[in-house]
């Protein structure tokens, strides 16, 4: 079941219920009082709170989540695939990618992806002092205890529905790449990749050896590829 379909079966259901204005008015002051503390983290961030100062936060379902330091793989994968797909898209101007600490804002919820990209079309609209962005064409995550879940439940139904084209869930540990697709409003498994070439969809022509994302001399010959094929 797509999730417009759950969410019409889910009105159906409420408008046949004589509490539907009791709910709505539940609703109504669950939202409020999340929208002030939304609004209370931004402005936090705008002013430079020293809590917030170098530190990964997200604003989730209503509540301030701050990340836990990630671990050196992490660190090395999310460099490795940032440094070819930056390079990739700068060569070929094909839009803008964004690394951490650039803040994609939702209808609900304020995310840092560990990397997002955007078409030059949305990408040409973007200032030098934006601080919050729109929903990207691709997100990747990277997992970790601590985000496993989110990467994989809140933020995988929050991407579909925001129409984001394409997300990747790299598992550390395990060596590879999921890779969904969306498909009408839900997200499709394309390939769970554990050897080969990944090919992204929602950057054209943008491929990646499996390895390039492990292996700091995989990596470093994989750039020089995406070099040596634009000069």
């Amino acid at each position: 079941m797509g999730m417009i379909t759950q969410v019409e079966q889910t009105v159906e259901e409420l408008a046949r219920s004589p509490l539907l204005p009791f709910v709505r008015r539940r609703i109504d002051a669950l939202l409020d009082d999340e929208h002030q503390r939304r609004e209370a983290f931004h402005q936090a961030i705008a002013a430079g709170d020293p809590r917030y100062d170098g530190r990964k936060v997200e604003f989730i379902n209503g509540e301030v989540r701050e990340a836990m330091p990630v671990q050196m793989q992490h660190a090395d994968i999310g460099q490795y695939l940032l440094r070819l797909l930056q390079t990739f898209v700068e060569l070929r101007h094909l839009g803008k990618v964004g690394y951490e600490k650039l803040m994609i804002s939702l209808t609900r919820n304020d995310y840092e992806p560990d990397i997002c990209f955007w078409r030059a079309e949305k990408a040409s609209a973007f200032v030098p002092h934006q601080a919050r962005f729109p929903a990207p064409d691709f997100v990747v995550e990277i997992l970790s205890p601590s985000t496993e879940s989110i990467d994989r439940d809140i933020k995988f139904k929050d991407y579909a529905a925001h129409g984001i084209a394409e997300y990747w869930i790299v598992d550390p540990d395990r060596q590879t790449v999921e890779q969904y697709i969306l498909h009408g409003d839900e997200y499709a498994l394309a390939a769970t990749v554990g050897e080969g070439t990944l090919t992204s969809t929602a950057v054209s022509g943008f491929q990646v050896p499996l390895t390039a994302l492990f292996d700091a001399a995989a990596n470093l010959q994989a750039l020089q590829n995406i070099l040596k094929v634009q000069s």
